[in-house]
């Protein structure tokens, strides 16, 4: 993926968890549903792609999006935010983020269930194209990629941005 449809989910789960247009909780979420791509500093150490600690390896499980939800909606919890909320949404994004990796048409799948398997699962349905790599992004098939994953997730973004109508009385 292109990134763009892990920011969407993260601009709706702000969205969502606020009730209203809060930029900062969308902005926060985006990251967080952007972290399991962090993974790919792996590379440059050294870690081959489907080594369980690669890309889209165990930072792209299910329990791992649990271990993290839970941790940061702890921290979260000492700072004020309600745990069992932030909790939810911390899990439901992180988890996002491998579940619409495993709907992409390339690469070897995602690690969903990690530690209990290291297989590399895909969707039965492959709607998502990957997206290129680094500088690969700035060729045509990344461009072709940005733009059926911002038509995908165009309806999320939607329900991000969208204007509240006032209460009425």
């Amino acid at each position: 993926m292109a990134s763009i449809g892990h920011v969407a989910v993260g601009m709706l789960a702000g969205r969502l968890y606020t009730g209203r247009r809060a930029w900062a909780a969308m902005a926060g979420f985006s990251l967080l549903s952007l972290a399991p791509d962090l993974d790919v500093i792996g590379f440059r150490l050294g870690i081959p792609y489907d080594d369980p600690l690669g890309h889209r390896g165990a930072s792209h499980a299910l329990f791992t999006a649990l271990l993290l939800g839970f941790a940061l909606a702890a921290v979260a919890a000492r700072r004020g935010a309600p745990f069992r909320r932030m909790a939810v949404f911390a899990v439901a994004v992180l988890a996002s983020h491998g579940l619409l990796d495993a709907a992409t048409d390339g690469g070897l799948g995602a690690a969903l269930l990690w530690p209990f398997s290291d297989a590399r699962i895909f969707w039965p349905v492959t709607p998502l194209p990957v997206a290129p790599i680094g500088r690969g992004m700035l060729s045509a098939r990344g461009l072709e990629v940005v733009c059926i994953e911002t038509l995908w997730f165009a309806p999320l973004f939607y329900g991000a941005l969208r204007r509240t109508p006032p209460p009425s009385n």
